[in-house]
């Protein structure tokens, strides 16, 4: 064999090892993106393709608006992802997968194209001009679905050697002329199967990530962050550790409200974090789309059935609605600018209830205009919703029953001043205006006054506030909270809080803690 042979087949066999190697990561990075997608549950493909501004975007609206035709793309997309990553991973059917790929990765590109002035909002690893990921891996695609199939080691390359190999005995069935040992040989299926290990590595990978724990981690976990310099342990309860759903009780107008409501500070960036001033900015960034649809799931199968927030949260509320991920109820708290357009917001965006902000509320009352809040009522009602008062003040409670006004429900701060943050003796004259108070994380400035005077009212009472944004234990607000006289808790979670926070409710409530309640239980 000429040198010139040599150097092109050693040529030839270099540039198969690179396409393999192409072919296996492109075909891991459509796998694992499908495998994540399937996993996480509420991934939906109603963001990306609700942010579309390109030619196309009406078509991308209309399926984010029809969410039966919304459930088909996304699972086309998921399992798209993981066939289409399979048959390239293994090479097996490789054209109609490189094919298929193509034709996915040019929805990705059409509907959100990195060009200029198309790309605000849209998630991206990097910033891009023209080109993107997408873009990219369709061209090596196409690379792949015009040179022969057998070309690159594969499945259908062994495949192709084993059909080869079956039309030549079946030519001459001779067994004279059959060479012993002729047939596929082993440095052959051994090229043709390299996937397999490599594949292996990649479930490893994926399991690792998803779950699974080196020796080194399972360590520590297990080290105590109080005495040493290393990593404290993190529990994340899953809802396999859920102990009893929270229960629900009607007691506000035609609802059925869980008694631990979820509150949505957190979730909308509103973190009361003290002097930590980068706080708000970093659980906004937490709280993606997705995080919140997660949290939402977990709360409903852990029996919280309310969302209690700001009108503004709206858009994330409806979107988990459309996607038909579940049916969370939305109490609003009518906040914003003006609170009549608060209110109509609230309800066009599909609020079981609304109630007058306890931020509203205080100032009015303060400033003798009560009216405005009756006004306020009287229009949430006019509507058909259970309408509410909420407070920070005690005064604010009182003013309102004084002047006559008799809500579904009140919103009122309720927890201990046994905290950190709770002004100390020698400067408690100093705290005496609400703003002062509410500076120092004192959300409830007399918390006797507050379970007795509630004590008297009839109507059903969600306590806000009770873990003093997140200074006291949820073991101690909790009970604190049901024991003094709340029929509901509203409580701010991250998803990693919601399973222990209910399991904590669920044993404050198993109690027997009635007997110590200053107020009827509302059932």
């Amino acid at each position: 064999m000429s040198m010139e042979k040599v150097i092109k087949i050693k040529n030839i066999s270099i540039l198969q090892t690179i396409l393999l190697i192409l072919r296996i990561a492109i075909g891991w990075h459509f796998l694992y993106e499908g495998l994540a997608k399937l996993f996480a549950g509420s991934w939906s493909s109603y963001n990306f393709l609700n942010l579309s501004q390109w030619v196309f975007s009406g078509f991308f609206h209309w399926i984010v608006n029809s969410p039966g035709v919304l459930k088909f793309v996304d699972f086309f997309n998921i399992w798209g992802l993981i066939f289409i990553g399979l048959g390239l991973f293994f090479g097996i059917f490789t054209r109609v997968a490189a094919a298929s790929g193509v034709l996915l990765l040019s929805f990705y590109y059409v509907a959100n194209p990195p060009l200029i002035g198309l790309d605000f909002g849209v998630p991206a690893e990097g910033h891009y001009l023209v080109v993107n990921k997408n873009l990219i891996e369709m061209f090596v695609l196409i690379v792949f679905i015009v040179i022969p199939k057998n070309f690159v080691p594969g499945i259908d390359s062994l495949w192709s050697l084993i059909r080869d190999k079956f039309k030549k005995e079946k030519k001459d069935p001779n067994p004279y002329d059959k060479i012993p040992g002729d047939g596929i040989g082993r440095r052959e299926l051994i090229k043709n199967l390299i996937p397999l290990p490599i594949f292996g590595g990649f479930v490893l990978a994926a399991m690792k990530k998803k779950g699974w724990l080196s020796y080194e981690e399972k360590f520590l976990e297990e080290t105590d962050g109080i005495t040493t310099a290393t990593i404290k342990s993190f529990d994340f309860s899953s809802i396999k550790k859920l102990k009893e759903k929270i229960p629900s009780s009607r007691v506000i107008g035609d609802m059925e409200i869980s008694r631990v409501i979820l509150g949505g500070n957190l979730i909308g960036g509103w973190a009361h974090a003290r002097d930590l001033i980068y706080v708000s900015k970093l659980i906004k960034s937490y709280h993606t789309d997705e995080k919140v649809y997660n949290t939402f799931r977990l709360a409903e199968e852990s029996g919280i059935n309310t969302f209690l927030t700001s009108p503004v949260l709206s858009r994330v509320i409806n979107g988990y609605w459309r996607r038909g991920l579940g049916n969370i109820k939305f109490i609003s708290d009518c906040g914003g600018v003006n609170l009549i357009e608060g209110v109509k917001t609230s309800i066009d965006n599909g609020a079981s209830a609304c109630y007058i902000h306890g931020g509203f509320a205080d100032s009015y009352v303060r400033a003798g205009r009560i009216d405005k809040i009756q006004e306020a009522l009287e229009f949430i009602k006019q509507n058909g919703l259970p309408a509410g008062i909420g407070a920070h003040e005690l005064n604010t409670v009182k003013g309102c029953v004084d002047y006559g006004l008799k809500p579904d429900f009140w919103m009122k701060t309720l927890h201990l001043r046994s905290y950190l943050n709770v002004p100390h003796e020698l400067n408690k004259n100093k705290i005496t205006t609400n703003e002062e108070v509410m500076y120092q994380n004192v959300f409830c400035n007399g918390p006797d006054e507050t379970i007795a005077y509630m004590e008297t009212l009839k109507q059903p009472w969600i306590a806000f506030k009770i873990l003093a944004a997140g200074a006291i234990e949820p073991e101690v607000g909790f009970r604190y909270a049901f024991e003094s006289g709340a029929d509901f808790i509203c409580v701010g979670m991250y998803d990693f809080q919601v399973v222990d926070n209910a399991n904590i409710a669920m044993d404050v409530l198993n109690s027997n803690f009635k007997s110590k309640r200053p107020r009827p239980w509302l059932v």
